[in-house]
């Protein structure tokens, strides 16, 4: 007889949505939603519908494997987990003594965002001495210009939203990202709000809005600057509430915003003057105005100027002060665990230097003193996902780098290890999740027994600490363990929930401060901040602003998938319709393609074939790949991170996967 089991979804999206597992005989049957998830309320994602499918898939790795063939050819012998992690920890050792463990590298990123289990390794490349990574792949210049303005104060509830009369959806395909706030957006517009989308081409997210405004990539922060010169022009500031509330108005609006008049606002953005001064004036109007910042936006070379233009917003109109007014770029739980305690710095050998992941190509082939002679990937597929990947295979394809990856399936990167190990799935290991779109966390319990041979990523490091003979007390400890100390250490925001809830797997909503408690270092909203080289949001161009090629490249997310998760079930696969990409009708005409047929798309980096999709949504002189592809899947033999630099962002330094140009030819 089948039981209902609670768990969460682990994968890198803001919902973070409650399941209920059917389970029966160690075996997942049926994944649905958690009717009393406070943010998710029952329902999922075309995705996670199935997840019982990804989890009992014939693809998944069951014991460690040792690599016998080339280099990413993808031939290995069973080995077991003994002989597998006594490989590992001797050439490790072997390693650190000969050229230092720096020569090691870990990577890993989101692949699962419990807060052990995407932590887990933390503390023993700490103890090794290893390299560092910085994890800023996603969307740190996103985070960095909120902090410009906000510092360290939470986003707003995005219940929020309901109260708005205007939302303004800026960057944001919440119909990919964002399914459950695109349905409170719903539910805001059935109420009389009035909703925009700001954006770079029709997303699916185009149907939930009334007005579309298609920008010109990388033009965002000036449409803000533009917005706010209009504002002040004509007087539809909130002079009371900049007085009270923010700091560094008047310098903002006596040095920056007169550079950015509508004439020369529409020239950046392809929006006309009228209508800028139009989405002004309806700004300024609204009783409550409410801003949802997307990521795609942050990752041009000056993705973090663009989010701290558009942070500033809120506090020009005032739409603070007034419920279901203000921005939401994340929602921030990050006081609420005390995250030391799992990645425990205090375990850090000397000052090891610290790599940035979206130069990993760079890294494998061209770092010193000492050379890069490991990598150990977990919850996270570089081969996939890192920006320039001809430098990233070329660099997996030295045959002096050791590389070891624990995984669930046989990625692009698995391919080129040299050892791949077995790793659990999220019904299968305990964890702690908190999320970064709503405010409520939930402790899970594994619903099955790990598959086969299958380990977690915290057993993983348990037993390479034990072979490198690392005997600090830490290393013993369960991942239950773990947990229970994150909740030891009290934490306002955790204040006042229910123990009992919690303990049990229900999702609990944490306590946020007083809404106009603005966490910065002057206590107020810092249109101008003091402490940073440029003290005022100015415009800044991107990368490819002044590249030559005549289209500029949007990585974009897709419906049914989630940057390379889910790649192995082929039903999500079918319904992408293969790797795509979308141009104007115009252009294709203009170069004599067709829809259907196969295109190059090149330049310095390298080069992607794509099936063509002309459609009307995308502007002229902008191109859109949809989803991240295993190369197993492509049409050729890249997917669209060939396409891509490891140029880094103004603020945090991120990625910017959105700030390339590209050529479109016929295949051949």
């Amino acid at each position: 007889m089948s039981a209902w089991v609670r768990s969460v979804c682990p994968y890198d999206c803001p919902d973070t949505c409650g399941l209920l597992v059917e389970v029966e005989e160690g075996r997942a049957l049926s994944v649905r939603g958690d009717p009393d998830h406070p943010y998710s309320q029952g329902t999922l994602c075309p995705k996670m519908n199935r997840y019982e499918r990804t989890v009992h898939s014939s693809s998944r790795l069951t014991r460690p494997l040792v690599r016998t063939g080339s280099k990413g050819e993808g031939r290995f012998r069973p080995a077991t987990w003994p002989e597998a992690i006594a490989l590992v920890a001797g050439r490790w050792k072997e390693i650190a003594a000969s050229e230092g463990p720096e020569a090691i590298l870990p990577y890993s990123y989101a692949g699962t965002m419990g807060l052990v289990q995407r932590n887990a390794g933390h503390a023993f490349f700490h103890r090794l001495g290893a390299s560092r990574l910085d994890r800023a792949i996603c969307d740190p210049a996103k985070s960095g210009g909120w902090d410009a303005v906000m510092g360290n104060t939470p986003g707003p509830i995005p219940e929020e939203v309901l109260q708005s009369d205007l939302v303004v959806l800026w960057g944001i395909n919440a119909v990919a990202t964002s399914i459950h706030f695109a349905e409170r957006v719903k539910r805001a517009r059935s109420r009389g709000a009035e909703v925009w989308l700001i954006d770079t081409y029709e997303t699916p997210t185009a149907a939930l809005a009334d007005r579309v405004f298609l920008v010109k990539p990388a033009s965002d922060g000036v449409l803000a600057l533009g917005l706010m010169h209009v504002l002040a022009r004509h007087g539809w500031v909130d002079e009371p509430f900049l007085k009270a509330e923010a700091t560094g108005w008047e310098a903002l609006r006596d040095e920056v915003l007169p550079q950015h008049p509508p004439e020369q606002v529409a020239a950046a953005t392809g929006l006309a003057a009228e209508v800028i001064v139009q989405m002004a004036e309806r700004l300024g109007r609204s009783r409550a105005p409410f801003i949802r910042v997307g990521a795609g936006l942050s990752r041009y070379g000056n993705g973090g100027m663009n989010v701290r233009a558009i942070c500033c917003l809120p506090a020009v109109t005032g739409a603070w002060a007034r419920p279901g007014g203000g921005c939401l770029v994340d929602a921030s739980s990050r006081f609420a665990f005390p995250l030391a305690e799992v990645v425990r710095e205090d375990l850090l050998r000397g000052h090891p230097r610290i790599v940035n992941m979206n130069r990993l190509g760079h890294a494998l082939s061209a770092l010193r003193d000492p050379p890069i002679r490991s990598l150990c990937v977990y919850a996270s597929n570089p081969a996939a996902t890192a920006p320039d990947q001809n430098a990233v295979l070329e660099g997996l394809r030295r045959e002096e780098l050791f590389t070891v990856v624990h995984e669930r399936f046989l990625t692009d990167t698995a391919r080129f290890a040299d050892v791949v190990l077995p790793a659990t799935t999220s019904l299968e290991h305990p964890d702690l999740y908190r999320s970064y779109g709503h405010y409520a966390a939930q402790r899970t319990r594994p619903v099955l027994p790990p598959l086969a041979e299958c380990k977690s990523n915290w057993e993983l490091f348990q037993l390479l600490a034990g072979a490198m003979g690392f005997d600090e007390p830490f290393f013993q400890l369960s991942a239950d363990d773990l947990i229970d100390r994150l909740l030891a250490t009290p934490a306002a925001m955790r204040a006042g929930i229910d123990p009992a809830a919690f303990a049990e797997g229900r999702a609990v909503e944490l306590r946020l401060p007083d809404p106009r408690s603005w966490m910065t270092p002057s206590g107020k909203i810092e249109l101008r901040n003091p402490a940073l080289d440029e003290p005022l949001p100015r415009w800044v161009p991107s990368h490819a602003d002044a590249e030559p090629l005549p289209f500029r490249l949007a990585t974009a997310p897709a419906v049914q998938a989630l940057n390379t998760s889910f790649q192995e079930r082929e039903e999500l696969r079918a319904r992408q319709k293969g790797m795509r990409l979308l141009m104007n009708p115009d252009d294709a005409a203009a170069r004599g393609l067709r829809a259907g047929e196969r295109v190059r798309a090149f330049n310095a980096l390298g080069e992607a074939v794509f099936l063509l999709d002309p459609t009307p949504r995308v502007p002229r002189g902008l191109v859109v790949a949809e989803g991240v592809f295993w190369l197993e899947h492509a049409p050729g033999p890249r997917t669209v991170n060939a396409l891509t630099s490891q140029r880094l962002t103004d603020i945090g330094a991120g990625s910017t996967f959105y700030d390339n140009r590209v050529d479109v030819q016929r295949e051949g």
